[in-house]
C-alpha cells in the first residue's frame, strides 16, 4: 500500500464530529417519499416507476443515518439499487433518485478514511455495472461521472473547510491563554514578590526597629490589596455579560469600567512603590526610574509593554539578585524604537532556571516586532534589555 494511499485509509472521521439530527433530517425524509410518488404518478412512460418509488420510499430513512454511518447507508441503497435494476432488467429513470449524492456526499464529508476508499469504489462499480447492463452514450457516462466527482469534491471542501476552521479556533483559544496566563503571572508574581520581601526585611527589623516593622506591614497591606483589586479586575473583565444582557438580570457582576492602559505614569510608580529613589538599606532594593525622549509619541499598547517588561525585571531582581541595593529602569525613546534596560547591582542566583518570567517578557516584546535578552551585565549585576522598534507597533 502506498504513502497516499495508506494516509487515507487511516484517516479518523471527520473532525469536528458530525451533529446529532436535526429537523431538516426529517423534513428531508419526509418530503423524499412525496417526490417519489408524484414523480411516479406524473410520469407514466416510465417503466416500473411504482417499483422504483416503492424501492426510494424504503430507502429514504438511510438519509437519517447518514452522518453516523455513511458508508453503510450508501451501501445499503446501493445493494438494493443493484437488486431492484437486475431484477427489472433497466436503471431507474426517476429524478429522486437524485437524493442517492446526499448518501456520496455524507461519505466524503463525515466518513473516515475507509469509508471514503469504501464509497469510491461502490460508485465506480455502480457506474461500471450501469454500463454493462444499460449499454449508456458516453456523455451519459461522462455526466454521471461528473456528477459523482462534483458531490464528493463538495464533501471533501466542506470537510476541510470545517477542520481548518476547528484549528483556528483552537489556535485563538491557545493564544488567549498565553495571554491570560502571562497576565496572571505578570500581575500576581510582581505583588508576591514584592510582599515577600517586604515580610523578610520585616523580619529582620521586627526586634529593633518596630516602627520600621509597621512600615512594612503597611507596605504589605497595600501591596495585597492592589494585587486583590488587579485580580477582581482581570475576572470581571473574563466573567463580563453580553451587551444586550443586563448584568444584575443575568447575576453576573456588572462589566467593569474601562481603564487606560498602564503607560510610563504606572513605570515611574514603580519607584515609589519601592523604598524611593535613594539607596536601599540592603534589605529592599530601591528602585529608580528614567525615562528620555518624546512619551506622547509611544502608543498605549507598546506604553504598557514596556511597563509590564520592566515590572517583570524588576520583580526577577527583587527575588534573585542577591545583596542588591539598586534596580535601575532606564527608557530611552528615540525614532527608531524604545529601548529598555533594567539593571540591578546584585549578584544573580546561578541556580535559578528560566522561568514564566522570562518567557513572558520574550513574547510581549514579540508580538510588537521587538527583542528582549536578560544575563549577567558587564560590570556587575543582572542586565534586561527589550527593544520595540517602531516598524513594529503597527503588527
Amino acid at each position: 500500500m502506498t504513502s497516499p494511499v495508506r494516509a487515507v485509509w487511516t484517516a479518523p472521521p471527520a473532525s469536528p464530529a458530525p451533529p446529532r439530527r436535526v429537523w431538516r433530517d426529517w423534513v428531508l425524509v419526509a418530503a423524499v417519499p412525496v417526490l417519489a410518488l408524484v414523480e411516479a404518478a406524473m410520469r407514466p412512460e416510465v417503466p416500473w416507476r411504482w417499483g422504483w418509488a416503492a424501492v426510494l420510499v424504503a430507502l429514504a430513512p438511510t438519509l437519517l443515518w447518514r452522518r453516523a454511518r455513511p458508508l453503510t447507508m450508501l451501501a445499503i441503497a446501493f445493494a438494493v439499487g443493484t437488486v431492484t435494476a437486475l431484477a427489472v432488467g433497466g436503471d431507474p429513470q426517476l429524478f429522486t433518485t437524485a437524493y442517492f449524492l446526499v448518501l456520496v456526499y455524507a461519505v466524503f464529508r463525515w466518513g473516515s478514511g475507509r469509508a471514503m476508499l469504501g464509497g469510491a469504489a461502490l460508485v465506480v462499480t455502480g457506474s461500471v455495472l450501469s454500463a454493462v447492463s444499460t449499454a449508456p452514450t458516453a456523455g451519459d457516462v461522462l455526466g454521471g461521472a461528473a456528477v459523482a466527482a462534483t458531490t464528493a469534491t463538495l464533501g471533501l471542501a466542506l470537510r476541510w473547510r470545517a477542520a481548518s476552521r476547528a484549528r483556528e479556533l483552537e489556535r485563538a483559544r491557545l493564544l488567549e491563554r498565553e495571554d491570560l496566563a502571562r497576565e496572571l503571572h505578570d500581575t500576581v508574581a510582581h505583588h508576591v514578590s514584592a510582599i515577600a520581601v517586604q515580610a523578610q526585611a520585616g523580619a529582620l527589623v521586627v526586634h529593633d526597629d518596630p516602627a520600621s516593622a509597621a512600615e512594612v506591614l503597611q507596605t504589605i497591606e497595600g501591596e495585597a490589596s492592589r494585587t486583590l483589586d488587579e485580580m477582581r479586575a482581570m475576572v470581571r473583565v473574563l466573567r463580563r455579560s453580553e451587551p444586550s444582557v443586563s448584568a444584575p438580570a443575568a447575576g453576573l457582576a456588572p462589566a467593569p469600567e474601562l481603564a487606560p492602559a498602564p503607560g510610563f505614569g504606572a513605570l515611574r510608580a514603580l519607584a515609589d512603590a519601592g523604598t524611593g529613589d535613594g539607596p536601599g538599606d540592603g534589605r529592599v532594593p530601591a528602585v529608580v526610574v528614567a525615562v528620555a525622549g518624546d512619551e506622547a509619541s509611544v502608543p498605549a499598547a507598546v506604553a504598557g509593554t514596556v511597563f509590564r517588561i520592566a515590572r517583570e525585571a524588576v520583580t526577577n531582581a527583587r527575588r534573585h539578585a542577591r545583596d542588591a541595593s539598586r534596580i535601575e529602569i532606564a527608557v530611552r525613546i528615540d525614532a527608531d524604537a524604545v529601548r529598555l534596560e533594567v539593571r540591578d547591582d546584585g549578584s544573580p542566583e546561578a541556580s535559578v532556571a528560566p522561568g514564566f518570567g522570562l518567557a513572558g517578557m520574550a513574547e510581549r516584546a514579540a508580538l510588537l516586532g521587538g527583542t528582549c535578552t536578560a544575563g549577567p551585565a558587564s560590570g556587575g549585576g543582572w542586565l534586561v534589555t527589550a527593544v520595540l522598534p517602531r516598524a513594529g507597533w503597527s503588527a
